[in-house]
């Protein structure tokens, strides 16, 4: 027995040296709760997160196990509040795994992701909590609360409905073990795209560098230098290598074979997800037709803007009616002209794409990426886009240099009001590199909210990049697009920043999915406007500002490939909803059932061991199943928001202050085409983006 108490005195002494040493253990202690990446480890993730669950089960005990008849306060809010370790831990972790996930932490998520799924379902599917939130629900007054109260209890309530709470015995058993397959999927399938990304080199000598501009050469020359192979060139997967090579190489074979390299990504080989892929649409389906829905589709599409697979298709097919021909005009423009070019018949291929169209769009306005660069030096450009917030919404930005970060190349910026209230804490990581995910996201680390006694705890956002690197010869300049990806991911920031909401459920970006983009591509709209363009848009040499000419172009140019661009985005949309309508299970050549779902919109034939979906992380791992038609169904929103500036006037404080109050800070906290509408005074009209892209006049 002496032994046996001595094991366990030596165990929890061991637990409490961790619970010290562990930053996780208790709120942190820093101004305006910034990170302490500084006394952070990953060794830190996997004991906070466990003490994180067991703390929440207790709360979560504690409120289903109370005598009091159940109500709004007692049951719903206090379910809302619990959870603040777990919250507090996982609110650093997630963002980490996909910025800064290292053989480590990809390993910690491994263990972990199963037990944090057995976590969620212990709480959806506890029976006496289930049964107090359904009472609440049927017997709530809604004459004693406001919309944002009947929206936490209507979330909330349906939350726990979609997962499985209202299923019985050997349903709820099935439950659990089909969310856990799918978490797990899901984590493989995210882990082997970010592998399989960073794995791709293509090496290339002075000899192959034709056609490329000097800021294209200069980055693979440092790509190479970082890998100690001073005087090659490295060209990556990654955005700003792989796009500069596509657009400017005049080598197609290269082009080519990065086309096939990028493409043909976890296909095959360590990486192969196309299974992985097939079970995970496949688990969807059968945890849908569990929860009485036909298709895991018509499930998630429940509770979203567009209601039901037949809206989406709709809007689908209603752009693809109004672009198709539009395309094939550009496309046989495009084919003469390279045509004409090369002295001989040509046909234009997916690799030929950005290489010819760059060429005749900079033949037509005299315009290119390299052109612009120079005056949209980075630095300039956070100048530019705290700017606009500024102008529009009253927003300062103050860099902190207290605030730790996890990588050097990290900004931390507090954000205040034109009164001095502080508002945000706001984290920008702008470069590539190996162990983050490619493209460009906003995130939070914690979420605004009101707590128990009232005060608004204020959000820490974080905007991540994949930028063009500054060289040893010059600073970061970025391409239009880039900046077009930074004002985009800042609509979603002001979106969290802003918010003032009761619940943290309900504030920020905690909207429908169809709606969360319309800040975001609402941002974007500003980018070519000249008197916009002026505030920031600087020679990183001289200082002069942008030339009126050049803003003519960009503005003159706007419409350029938006044809194309459109039906892109729409394959990628029939493709999410082909594997999200599926009424039995998908096996097989996953390759033809790419081809024939995304063929409604073919620009180009397919191209042997290619394919997008073993790779398509936004649906197969980031949270836009049978929601990629969001982006296209936010851009009529966004489209229509912004003709409202347009006719009053692009910084018109009266509509600025009412996009800010009925859209960036109201969060969820109301359905989102009454928000929209209190902002419009009507609901959207598709014509204000047919204009814009020039297809309707």
């Amino acid at each position: 027995m002496k032994k046996l108490f001595l094991s366990i005195t030596f165990l929890l002494s061991i637990a409490t040296m961790i619970s010290a040493d562990n930053v996780f253990f208790q709120p942190f202690k820093t101004t305006n709760g910034a990170i302490p990446f500084d006394r952070i480890s990953t060794a830190d993730y996997e004991p906070a997160i466990i003490e994180g669950m067991k703390r929440h089960s207790a709360e979560i005990d504690a409120i289903a196990s109370q005598e009091a008849t159940p109500t709004f306060e007692n049951t719903i809010v206090a379910l809302e509040r619990s959870g603040e370790m777990l919250n507090r831990v996982l609110g650093v972790f997630y963002p980490m795994l996909s910025a800064n996930a290292d053989d480590s932490l990809m390993a910690v998520s491994e263990r972990m992701t199963p037990l944090i799924t057995e976590h969620g379902n212990s709480v959806t599917l506890n029976e006496k909590l289930w049964q107090r939130i359904d009472y609440v629900y049927n017997h709530f007054d809604k004459s004693k609360y406001d919309n944002e109260d009947w929206m936490l209890l209507h979330n909330t309530h349906e939350s726990f409905v979609r997962s499985g709470a209202a299923l019985k015995g050997a349903d709820r058993d099935k439950y659990k073990e089909l969310s856990t397959r799918l978490s797990q999927l899901t984590l493989k399938f995210d882990q082997n795209a970010l592998k399989e990304t960073s794995k791709y080199e293509m090496w290339l000598t002075k000899n192959d560098l034709d056609g490329l501009p000097e800021s294209a050469i200069d980055a693979a020359a440092a790509a190479a230098k970082a890998k100690d192979r001073e005087g090659e060139y490295l060209i990556t997967l990654h955005a700003p290598s792989y796009m500069a090579f596509m657009k400017y190489s005049s080598r197609r074979d290269l082009r080519e074979k990065l086309y096939k390299m990028y493409n043909s990504q976890c296909t095959s080989g360590e990486f192969n997800n196309i299974e992985i892929m097939q079970q995970i649409a496949n688990t969807r389906l059968e945890l849908a037709n569990l929860l009485g829905y036909k298709t895991f589709a018509d499930y998630q599409l429940a509770n979203k803007m567009a209601e039901n697979p037949t809206n989406v298709y709709n809007m689908l097919n209603q752009l693809k009616d109004a672009y198709t021909k539009p395309q094939k005009s550009d496309m046989d423009n495009l084919n003469k002209y390279a045509s004409q070019l090369e002295g001989k018949k040509f046909t234009i291929m997916p690799w030929d794409y950005s290489y010819y169209s760059n060429k005749l769009k900079e033949e037509k306005y005299s315009i290119n990426d390299e052109l612009l660069r120079p005056y949209f030096q980075l630095e300039n450009v956070i100048d530019g886009v705290f700017g606009l917030a500024t102008r529009l919404y009253g927003l300062h930005f103050t860099e902190n240099f207290d605030a730790q970060v996890f990588n050097p190349e990290m900004h931390v910026y507090n954000v205040t009001d034109d009164n001095g209230n502080f508002v945000a804490l706001l984290y920008t990581d702008f470069f590539p590199r190996e162990t983050k995910q490619s493209g460009a996201w906003m995130t939070n680390f914690r979420e605004q909210y009101r707590d128990a006694n009232g005060n608004d705890v204020r959000p820490i956002v974080t905007l991540t990049m994949n930028f063009t690197r500054p060289t040893d010869t010059k600073p970061s300049l970025l391409t239009y697009y880039e900046v077009e990806t930074f004002m985009h991911e800042f609509g979603h920031g002001l979106h969290g920043m802003l918010s003032k909401c009761k619940y943290a459920s309900t504030s920020g970006t905690n909207v429908y999915r169809d709606f969360v983009e319309l800040p975001s591509q609402f941002n974007e709209n500003f980018l070519s406007e000249r008197e916009y363009l002026d505030s920031f848009a600087k020679h990183y040499l001289t200082g002069e500002s942008i030339p009126q000419d050049l803003v003519e172009k960009i503005k003159a140019s706007e419409q350029y490939g938006a044809s194309y661009a459109c039906l892109r985005q729409l394959s990628f949309g029939f493709l999410d909803m082909a594997y999200h309508t599926i009424t039995k299970p998908v096996s097989g050549d996953a390759f033809k059932f790419e081809y024939e779902a995304m063929k409604p919109v073919e620009i180009f034939k397919p191209v042997d061991g290619c394919m997008m979906s073993p790779q398509f992380t936004h649906i197969f791992s980031g949270g836009y199943a049978a929601g990629y038609y969001g982006y296209k169904w936010a851009e009529i929103l966004d489209a229509d928001a912004f003709s409202k500036f347009q006719e009053d006037g692009i910084f018109n404080p009266a509509t600025a202050k009412s996009f800010k109050e009925n859209i960036l800070e109201r969060g969820g906290t109301e359905p989102p085409m009454t928000l929209y509408k209190r902002f419009r005074g009507r609901e959207p009209k598709i014509d204000a983006l047919l204009k814009r892209d020039g297809i309707k006049k």
